[in-house]
């Protein structure tokens, strides 16, 4: 069964793991649109970490928070309900990869294109349920559902799905 750990933003650092225990990856990564990487070999970046020890700390603090976001994440599959499970990745996918829009801005329209098995596979669920939560969504008048996209139409009411 595929999974889906997360979708980076722009500017994201990935990778790391392998540079730093030498180990294979863990993860697979795959472009989800026109994506430009930037590659840094193994021993250039040791050298990079010779030449600025500060780095250190920066990766530490970044692996720290990617740990705690896995923790969250593993918190959420075992305690929250799928229907609090996909407003909470809805409003972190609208955090991270909104666009304002709207007369006054106060719509989010998310700008990855998701299929609703991309989304199924972020919470760990099946894409028939997916589908029938974010009917309810918008019947709660959260989010409009558009082919490819969503729009988050009130983030209060999603906050509030979020914590039932």
């Amino acid at each position: 069964k595929q999974v889906t750990l997360t979708y980076a933003e722009p500017g994201t650092w990935f990778g790391d793991i392998a540079l730093f225990d030498g180990l294979p990856r863990t993860h697979d990564a795959s472009a989800h649109g026109q994506t430009t990487l930037l590659i840094v070999r193994k021993g250039d970046f040791k050298e990079l970490l010779a030449q600025h020890v500060e780095l250190y700390d920066a990766l530490l603090r970044l692996n720290c928070r990617r740990l705690r976001l896995m923790f969250d994440q593993i918190e959420d599959l075992a305690t929250r309900p799928l229907q609090a499970r996909l407003a909470r990745q809805i409003l972190l996918l609208a955090r991270r990869h909104g666009i304002p829009e709207g007369p006054e801005g106060n719509e989010v329209r998310i700008g990855l294109q998701l299929a609703q098995e991309d989304l199924a596979q972020l919470i760990g669920a099946s894409r028939q349920r997916v589908n029938q939560e974010l009917k309810g969504f918008e019947r709660e008048g959260a989010l409009r559902v558009e082919p490819t996209r969503l729009v988050v139409t009130s983030r209060q009411k999603l906050l509030a799905i979020a914590d039932r």
